[in-house]
């Protein structure tokens, strides 16, 4: 079966000025679009994965920060220009580490104050936001459409693909970044097999990922993540493709907690590691990998397994959601203005800055 990519699941809804959430969270059991009625909603939203993945956390703050304002037309400009700094700072804490969060709020930040300066009335700053939010929106599917023409070429007949995490159509505005190349390539028709790490301790390989790429009618297997190495002994992997949350300037990539094992051995395999990306997840102001805030999330997350505690109470618990993979582990980045190669401390710079 291959259904058309406008068949795939919509993270982010914005319909007649009301914001709707796929709560991520439910799946894939349920499928639940939750509106969002307040900013501290939607920083709970984004906190509690209901809305994931760093492109769709950037979509996500960009409208929760007009949600935040839509009803402030009795405040004066200057006092708008006030809230509106308060309420980006106050999402921007909700996930730290995914830089298309901060880039976003930023961008709507900036927009607001040249509208400010122009004189403009409340009123119309508040729309003048909105379409700037619509705006990322609209940019981030053609970004994603992009990412996947420049990554198609990577896909060959037959392949073995392996991804970790969710990079997938959920985690972003229409065909995701890791998967974008995916979903044109089986549109082409080329035959090929991913394989989905079920990405410990919050499953979205297994419930996203193997969820959405099923859905699409492509040919996907579950597997446990400390299995990766087995497939790729038995050379069923031909190619690593993940996503990112922030890329350094020196071509270090974070990304969900388990990549840098997978690039340690693909790396060992010799499989080439491809990281997929708009340029909104590139930071060029974060030198290194080492210089980028790794988020701790709570330690239920481990000790439970659903409902079940699977851990002994009172145990000592370490949960980092994210690691950096090296940039010599990396073959290529691959983003909307094409595969950036090493030296991505020099490549970057030339091709974002």
């Amino acid at each position: 079966m291959n259904n058309s990519n406008k068949d795939l699941a919509v993270s982010v809804i914005w319909k007649d000025e009301r914001l709707f959430f796929l709560d991520q969270t439910l799946l894939p059991n349920e499928l639940v679009q939750e509106e969002q009625l307040t900013v501290e909603q939607v920083w709970d939203s984004i906190k509690r994965l209901k809305v994931r993945g760093a492109p769709a956390i950037g979509i996500a703050g960009a409208y929760g920060l007009i949600v935040s304002i839509r009803d402030d037309v009795s405040l004066t400009p200057q006092e708008l220009l006030v809230e509106i700094k308060k309420n980006a700072d106050y999402l921007n804490s909700s996930r730290p580490t995914a830089v298309n969060l901060s880039w976003a709020l930023k961008r709507l930040t900036a927009k607001a104050e040249a509208l400010f300066d122009k004189g403009l009335s409340t009123r119309k700053i508040i729309i003048g936001l909105t379409e700037e939010a619509v705006l990322i929106h609209e940019e981030d599917k053609i970004l994603c459409r992009r990412i996947g023409e420049n990554g198609l070429p990577l896909i060959k007949e037959g392949m073995g693909i392996l991804t970790h995490c969710n990079a997938g159509a959920l985690a972003t505005s229409e065909l995701g970044t890791a998967t974008a190349p995916m979903y044109l390539a089986h549109d082409k028709g080329i035959s090929f097999k991913v394989y989905a790490d079920e990405t410990r301790p919050l499953l979205q390989g297994a419930r996203l990922t193997s969820w959405e790429l099923q859905q699409a009618g492509i040919d996907v297997t579950l597997n446990c993540d400390d299995m990766a190495a087995s497939l790729m002994a038995e050379g069923l992997i031909d190619m690593v493709i993940v996503g990112t949350d922030r890329v350094a300037a020196n071509g270090d990539v974070a990304n969900k907690i388990g990549t840098m094992g997978v690039a340690i051995l693909a790396s060992y395999f010799n499989i080439p590691v491809y990281v997929a990306c708009p340029s909104s997840t590139i930071d060029l102001d974060t030198a290194i990998g080492a210089d980028i805030e790794i988020e701790e999330r709570g330690e239920d997350e481990v000790t439970f397994f659903g409902m079940r505690r699977t851990g002994p109470e009172g145990i000592a618990v370490r949960n980092p959601a994210f690691d950096v993979t090296p940039n010599e582990m990396v073959a290529g980045l691959i983003t909307e203005k094409g595969i950036i190669r090493a030296p991505y401390d020099v490549n970057l710079k030339k091709m974002f800055s």
